[in-house]
């Protein structure tokens, strides 16, 4: 059975070797859609002007099969990136809390005779 720290370090490791996978289409899509929806309201162009940020956003130039796992993979990837950076993230936040433990805090220095 493996640790917990050990169940840490595998998903440390794997996080490392996927963020790099599924940077790029999360950017694709986040910055396709935002573009998008503040052009369409903020810029006041058209649908139809616009049109060609929707087909990057949604996979549409990957065609009907690819389209389908583009949308699939991208959710899966920001899902698994979120569930295993959350737990990171826990995890260096408890051990800073733990250093914090036991040690005396610093008083600060009086304004009477502090230096």
């Amino acid at each position: 059975m493996l640790s917990t720290m050990q169940v840490l370090a595998r998903l440390r490791r794997w996080h490392a070797l996927i963020a790099p996978v599924v940077v790029l289409p999360l950017l694709i899509t986040v910055t396709s859609g935002m573009g998008y929806r503040l052009l369409r309201d903020w810029g006041g162009l058209s649908r139809d002007q616009v049109h060609g940020l929707m087909v990057l956003h949604e996979g549409e130039w990957l065609g009907p099969v690819g389209k389908s796992w583009y949308v699939a993979l991208n959710g899966l990837g920001l899902l698994w990136m979120l569930i295993t950076g959350t737990g990171l993230a826990l995890q260096g936040w408890s051990r800073q809390r733990g250093r914090g433990r036991g040690r005396p805090e610093r008083e600060e220095s009086s304004e009477e005779g502090g230096t």
